[in-house]
């Protein structure tokens, strides 16, 4: 009865399926056994796309299968007018179904186990409510977004008191949520709270200080805390990747590719695995990067469906064609990805000078740590406020397309100027320069030395501690 176990409770969705196993790594290697919940599909799909570690380093990690209800896997819909991935929902709401068989689960490990902690991410709290209710369980809230986001919206919250003197962030630009998340996944976050029956006993952030510092601080402040604890551990994915060679999967032909290209000439551009584009703004996309003139990298694939799985038993997966002889005017200066892309190498390839992003946090971290400058495009969710603490806070990118104008088609000539803009201009060598000295100050984070480790060595010992002293 003296082991400590983790239970880690994800939202079915890649980036949060993502940061939850890199964050299951970390707790693991420091002698804590990990069980990582969800259906057998999306721990296929997590454990599928690992990538920067060897999958040798989850070897010891539980995947524990447990049952969905059936849900619907509808496909995207490009020329929806909200790009949030409205077709995910039925998933989503599907997931709230783990809240018996976790229960279930943490019960059965709160047995053998002294203590049983449970880190649920913040949009799948009502199916950890059960387990967390379990005496020698406890909870912990993972925000899979930004600090920066988060604060916002708990600032924005209707009925936050404005007479405990917050201290709130000033001198940014304001900024519309509207056409950020659709009227059914709001409802899904309310349901989240409103029947919640436990409190958590702390907050975790894959973020660090050098990036996020002075908001993660505001959320710290008593008002917005409260009782909790609150531990900056990121970021969770690895800042230095295995020399070539030393992995044991094949090496992606698009970083042989790279390895011949100039330091800092080729742009990467990928939009994550949640958004659909477009035919007319893929048409447009395309001309811009050829127009621009560099070299580059572009991930051109549909979003995933809630069972990524789905297209190879239904045969229904999306043709993007691009403008007519396109593919054969840029062999040699562009390399388009149809498949799952090594992003993290690709990003921390020295011949990558920067990445044309949606900003989702994943990807803004990845770039940041690798030190990358960012075309920020954001399409949905926290991508805006994300985008907004790139460019205006860090200054380490550039407004590739302005939230205000989401619903207009962007135009060839506006992704070339923005692509150059970050690439050849003086304006864009100096937040290259900011976005290197991030870099490097990101990943001493995470160093021996570093604030996030010594925020990790907290929480493990937290978690570990002995009975008298809770």
């Amino acid at each position: 009865m003296d082991t400590v176990v983790a239970v880690m409770v994800p939202l079915p969705a890649q980036g949060h399926l993502a940061q939850l196993l890199h964050l299951s790594r970390l707790i693991s290697a420091r002698g804590i056994p990990v069980h990582y919940v969800g259906s057998a599909t999306h721990n296929r799909q997590a454990k599928n796309r690992l990538h920067g570690w060897d999958v040798e380093s989850i070897s010891n990690i539980y995947f524990d299968d447990l049952p969905l209800p059936h849900f619907i896997t509808p496909p995207p819909n490009p020329n929806a007018p909200t790009k949030f991935p409205a077709h995910l929902e039925p998933t989503f709401q599907a997931a709230t179904h783990l809240r018996q068989p976790l229960a279930g689960l943490v019960s059965a490990l709160s047995t053998a186990a002294r203590r049983v902690i449970i880190i649920y991410d913040s949009v799948m709290a009502t199916a950890a409510q059960d387990a967390a209710l379990i005496p020698n369980a406890e909870a912990y809230c993972f925000n899979s977004i930004s600090a920066f986001a988060t604060l916002f919206y708990h600032l924005e919250s209707p009925g936050l008191p404005t007479d405990q003197g917050i201290v709130i962030p000033t001198g940014l630009p304001k900024l519309s949520n509207e056409g950020c998340l659709t009227d059914t996944f709001q409802e899904f976050i309310h349901s989240q709270y409103q029947s919640l029956v436990f409190a958590p006993d702390g907050d975790l952030y894959n973020s660090c200080r050098p990036v996020e510092g002075t908001f993660l601080d505001m959320l710290a402040q008593k008002p917005l805390l409260g009782d909790k604890k609150q531990w900056t551990l990121g970021p969770f994915h690895p800042v230095q990747l295995n020399p070539v060679g030393v992995s044991r999967r094949p090496r992606h032909k698009c970083l042989e590719w790279l390895d011949k290209q100039p330091i800092n000439s080729v742009i990467y551009v990928s939009f994550g695995t949640m958004t659909s584009i477009s035919d007319e703004q893929i048409a447009e996309l395309a001309i811009g990067l050829e127009r621009s003139g560099q070299r580059f990298i572009w991930v051109l694939r549909e979003a995933d469906r809630g069972d990524i799985y789905a297209e190879e038993k239904d045969g229904e997966a999306r043709t993007i064609k691009l403008p007519d002889g396109y593919e054969e005017r840029v062999e040699g200066s562009g390399v388009i990805v149809r498949d799952w892309a090594p992003q993290l190498e690709i990003l921390a390839h020295p011949s990558t000078g920067g990445f044309m992003s949606h900003c989702g946090w994943n990807s803004s971290l990845e770039s940041m740590s690798m030190g990358v400058p960012i075309a920020a495009w954001p399409m949905h969710s926290d991508q805006p406020r994300n985008a907004m603490l790139i460019t205006e806070v860090l200054k380490v990118g550039i407004t590739a397309r302005e939230w205000e104008r989401r619903e207009e088609l962007a135009s060839s000539d506006a992704i070339a100027n923005a692509i150059t803009l970050l690439m050849t201009s003086e304006e864009g060598k100096d937040i290259r320069m900011r976005a290197k000295e991030l870099g490097v100050a990101i990943r001493h984070a995470v160093s021996e030395e570093g604030t996030s480790t010594a925020d990790l060595k907290s929480f493990i010992d937290h978690i570990s501690r002995s009975e008298t002293a809770s």
